[in-house]
């Protein structure tokens, strides 16, 4: 839904049922009350007379309340920050991507939704990287690579931080869920992942998966995904990685744009075939 038509919409569900005093300034009174309003406040009707469009200040107002109403669409990034992660480049190419992928976020204009990015880095640790916060107020601190790969921890932080409510409000959209790896698992990541396939949330999350290098398990990121058919891509260097992240950047901005936000819009290409985008 364009601006245009999501303006419209907030528009006639603000003027429904109210009377001018709640009504947002510029906001048309209905025809059959508007001279009694005019006789009450001395004002004349041609304030705002009919086909006027709203004043710039009218329209800031509208914004504002646009952005306080935007329901959050999380995006969780669990990415592996082991130390192999340090070699061929991938560790820089992931931060790159990664930046891309938060100011593409940060730059969608506010409708229905505003896309929200959290960063859990599992490394030696498994730990919160970047905090759940909108994608436009964020100033990401480039992730090092060290370490063994404790993927189940980073398992159990996603699935807390899905289920806290003041993080992710009731009021939130389906959350989507990019796990990138370029190893094995070190702990007891089975029983994590079964804890976070359990949780409501993660149930209904948009997976994506990407392995990097030769040593990636896809084995285990097919059972991320839990869909026969998910895919998981594979990335032998940083265009390719670089490529997995942009796909992901359309598939979660399509989303955001759409009249049902909730509902998965995956692209109908793989990231492979993204150059022919340039």
């Amino acid at each position: 839904m364009g601006w245009a038509s999501y303006n419209e919409d907030i528009v006639s569900r603000w003027a429904a049922g109210n009377d001018i005093h709640s009504r947002p300034p510029g906001v048309m009174q209905p025809r059959s009350t508007t001279a009694n309003t005019a006789g009450r406040t001395g004002k004349s009707p041609a304030m705002h007379g009919e086909g006027s469009a709203p004043s710039e200040p009218d329209m800031n107002k509208l914004k504002e309340f646009t952005a306080t109403t935007a329901r959050p669409l999380p995006v969780i990034i669990l990415a592996d920050t082991s130390g192999s992660m340090s070699e061929s480049g991938k560790i820089g190419a992931l931060n790159t991507a990664l930046i891309d992928m938060i100011e593409a976020f940060g730059e969608e204009e506010q409708g229905r939704a505003e896309i929200h990015v959290a960063i859990i880095a599992f490394g030696g640790t498994a730990q919160v990287h970047q905090e759940l916060a909108p994608a436009s107020k964020i100033a990401l601190q480039p992730l090092g690579a060290k370490g063994v790969t404790p993927l189940g921890g980073a398992f159990d932080i996603a699935r807390e931080l899905m289920e806290d409510r003041q993080k992710v409000p009731s009021r939130a959209y389906t959350p989507a869920l990019v796990l990138v790896s370029d190893g094995q698992p070190n702990d007891m990541w089975e029983m994590a992942l079964a804890r976070l396939l359990e949780s409501d949330r993660a149930k209904k999350a948009q997976r994506f998966a990407l392995g990097i290098g030769e040593d990636a398990d896809a084995a285990v990121l097919r059972r991320f995904l839990a869909n026969p058919e998910g895919k998981v891509y594979g990335a032998a260097d940083a265009r390719e990685i670089k490529n997995f992240f942009r796909w992901v950047t359309m598939s979660v901005t399509a989303r955001s744009r759409s009249t049902t936000p909730n509902a998965s819009a995956v692209e109908d290409f793989p990231p492979s075939d993204l150059d022919e985008l340039l």
